[in-house]
């Protein structure tokens, strides 16, 4: 087979992020050289150093291509709605639940965090209540996130979406501030 460079490229970080992956089963990043991630990934460290300064920017890729991934499904999705935006990033997360599971096994669990936050886009220069609302909601997302990745992502986006509404529900026939 006769691949052109961007081919090439493709293949050789699947082949990184397959074998690391498969190496976070089995023990912390910290305890992972670069020289037996390439040698499990059967690629030089030379390519591996084309593509990645350091393991960690392996997993934010991942997590970064992923959400965009999930991204363009929502935006090309004609049911779309913004009621369905946090089930169906839930759902995308549960079928990505290798990845996201591993990730949190492994303490890493802050690339997720921010990916979100990056994806909500807070920025210096937008008004402090529109900064201080999407911190709200990305720091909750992940927070959910975590949680539910603990609890081994028993629940669909749906499911999700109804603890939620009633936790704010509780929350208003209780007095308290949501």
């Amino acid at each position: 087979m006769n691949m052109n460079n961007e081919q090439k490229n493709t293949y050789v970080k699947k082949q990184i992020l397959t074998a690391l992956l498969d190496l976070l089963k089995e023990k912390p990043l910290s305890d992972i050289s670069v020289s037996e991630l390439t040698s499990k990934a059967e690629i030089g460290r030379v390519s591996f150093y084309r593509n990645y300064q350091n393991k960690e920017d392996i997993l934010k890729e991942e997590s970064d291509r992923l959400i965009k991934e999930w991204g363009k499904l929502y935006e090309s999705n004609p049911e779309s709605t913004p009621e369905s935006l946090f089930p169906s990033l839930f759902d995308f997360y549960r079928d990505h639940r290798e990845f996201y599971t591993i990730l949190y096994n492994a303490g890493m669990s802050s690339i997720m965090m921010e990916t979100i936050i990056s994806t909500i886009q807070i920025m210096p220069e937008m008004p402090n209540l529109e900064a201080y609302m999407k911190s709200f909601w990305a720091y909750g997302i992940y927070g959910w996130m975590l949680e539910w990745i603990k609890r081994g992502m028993q629940e669909g986006g749906k499911e999700l979406k109804i603890l939620f509404s009633l936790t704010h529900q509780g929350n208003e026939s209780s007095g308290n501030i949501t």
